[in-house]
């Protein structure tokens, strides 16, 4: 096996030098001043080349192929059969883009995020144009180098989540659309104030909200000695190794679920890489199998576990005591109803779950047009404004409610989108079997009991990594691919509870 370990000890280098990247990444959107971006680009740039060269060079491929011929008497199962497997995989994906493009977007996006967080705080939508303009060329040259059958968007979605097309994505949203769109009807039709929810709306001081999401999610599981939190413009989580896993929020005064949904959300992604098997560490069975299936985690620990009745049952006397001016007179169901409310709303990060895939189907319609010069940048916000109007009745008043409010165009991540409605489905698939083996997973969370559903989440899909597929981890674990009918009945039978349909 002395060939396997050569690869092995060959890639964990590469994997040195991406997270050394990742960690200026996460500075740069964390501490790093302003006045740092532009040589930030240079070093993210000269990383991103140097890590990029070694990944395909002939040395690596020499060792890749010798390393497949040591496994084939392997069980396929095995760990070194499954690392030799993704590594074939990760070399031939990376081995067809030119190294110089790969450098390119490294710098581009370096400058471009800055570009974006100081025209969203202008909400000036024409300080960022060119720079997705650039973004947009770089992500046509990536998607024509990777190769596709005839539409962009299939090859910049395999990059997050391995092997799915964009008709596999038109497929999901007709399979939840007619549902999801009946009951938003539905509950418009109970009028607005069928549910209150300007108690949270009230003053909320930011160093009281830090400290109670801090002391949640340590609460459920997330490790502060293996792990940290800071603020960004936009939330998110970087994990480096299972012992280095950070994640951002950001803080609204006058709105308590901006901050403590988005801190419980990137728990879920860093209970995930806090809970890769130690083994993994630093090489390419280590971080989340895919895109979606980081979603499902996100989401099930921000939604099914946080905005559940059973969740605040738990919680909320420790965040009415904290609170005490703001909360003093408001009731547990009140507080439960509020953060579950159903409307049709600007921001994606702070939409209701029944409304949530509306605001993914809007992007994913926006990037593929994009994409295909269908549409210009120019006419973006323009076309953005207009599907507003289209799915949920509203026109963003200003840029940065509207196109500028994600960070993802900025970091180069067209095709990201869907797996965040896929991690909704997943999540809702995953939860209802955790609920059949543990049995009462509602009552243990009503306890403050979390770590029977992380420790079933941490045995079933975290300690795996990338070892196993998206689709191989549903098989294992609930015996059936892809099931959109636990997550409709899930929106129904809790909604249906709120709004008495």
């Amino acid at each position: 096996m002395q060939e396997f370990e050569d690869l092995k000890k060959r890639l964990g280098e590469v994997s040195a030098l991406a997270s050394a990247a990742g960690i200026l990444e996460w500075d740069h959107q964390t501490h790093m001043p302003a006045g740092g971006a532009a040589n930030r680009a240079v070093q993210l740039e000269v990383l991103s080349k140097i890590t990029h060269e070694m990944s395909v060079s002939s040395e690596t491929e020499r060792l890749l192929k010798a390393a497949e011929k040591s496994v084939e008497s392997l069980d396929p199962d095995s760990d070194e059969a499954a690392f030799v497997r993704i590594a074939r995989r990760d070399f031939d994906h990376s081995a067809k883009l030119p190294t110089e493009l790969v450098s390119e977007i490294a710098r581009v996006s370096a400058l471009a995020h800055e570009s974006w967080a100081e025209a969203r705080a202008e909400s000036n939508y024409s300080k960022f144009a060119p720079w997705l303009e650039k973004i947009v060329d770089l992500e046509r040259q990536v998607a024509d180098h990777l190769g596709h059958t005839g539409e962009r968007y299939d090859a910049l979605l395999d990059q997050y989540e391995p092997g799915m097309k964009a008709a596999d994505v038109r497929a999901m949203f007709d399979a939840i659309k007619p549902t999801s769109v009946a009951l938003v009807k539905a509950i418009v039709e109970r009028g607005p104030n069928a549910v209150d929810d300007s108690v949270i709306k009230r003053d909320f001081d930011e160093a009281k909200q830090l400290a109670f999401g801090e002391a949640v999610i340590k609460e459920i599981g997330f490790d502060f000695e293996r792990g940290r939190q800071d603020r960004a413009v936009h939330p998110f989580c970087s994990s480096f190794t299972s012992g280095d896993v950070r994640i951002t929020t950001r803080f609204d005064r006058n709105f308590l679920s901006m901050a403590l949904f988005g801190t419980i959300h990137e728990t879920g992604h860093a209970l995930y890489e806090q809970g890769v098997a130690p083994r993994y560490d630093g090489n390419t069975l280590g971080g989340g199998t895919s895109l979606g299936v980081h979603e499902s985690q996100s989401r099930l620990w921000e939604n099914l576990v946080g905005r559940s009745r059973a969740f605040w049952t738990h919680f909320y006397p420790s965040l009415q005591s904290t609170f005490p001016e703001s909360l003093g007179d408001v009731a547990p169901e009140r507080f439960y109803r509020a953060v579950n409310k159903v409307e049709p709303s600007l921001i994606r990060v702070e939409a209701d779950e029944v409304t949530y895939n509306l605001h993914i189907m809007l992007r994913f319609e926006m990037e593929n047009d994009l994409l295909e010069g269908r549409l210009e940048v120019k006419d973006a916000p323009a076309a953005w404004n207009a599907k507003m109007q289209e799915y949920f009745g509203l026109t963003p008043p200003d840029d940065a409610q509207g196109i500028l409010q994600d960070v993802h165009w900025s970091m180069a991540s067209l095709g990201y989108f869907p797996t965040y409605s896929l991690g909704n489905i997943i999540s809702a698939q995953l939860f209802a079997q955790a609920n059949t083996d543990l049995g009462g997973v509602s009552a243990q969370i009503e306890r403050g009991e979390f770590a029977p559903l992380l420790g079933w989440l941490r045995e079933n899909i975290h300690q795996w990594g990338r070892k196993y597929t998206a689709g191989e981890l549903l098989q294992r674990i609930t015996g059936k691919s892809l099931d959109t009918d636990p997550y409709l009945t899930y929106l129904k039978t809790k909604y249906g509870d709120i709004y008495g349909l």
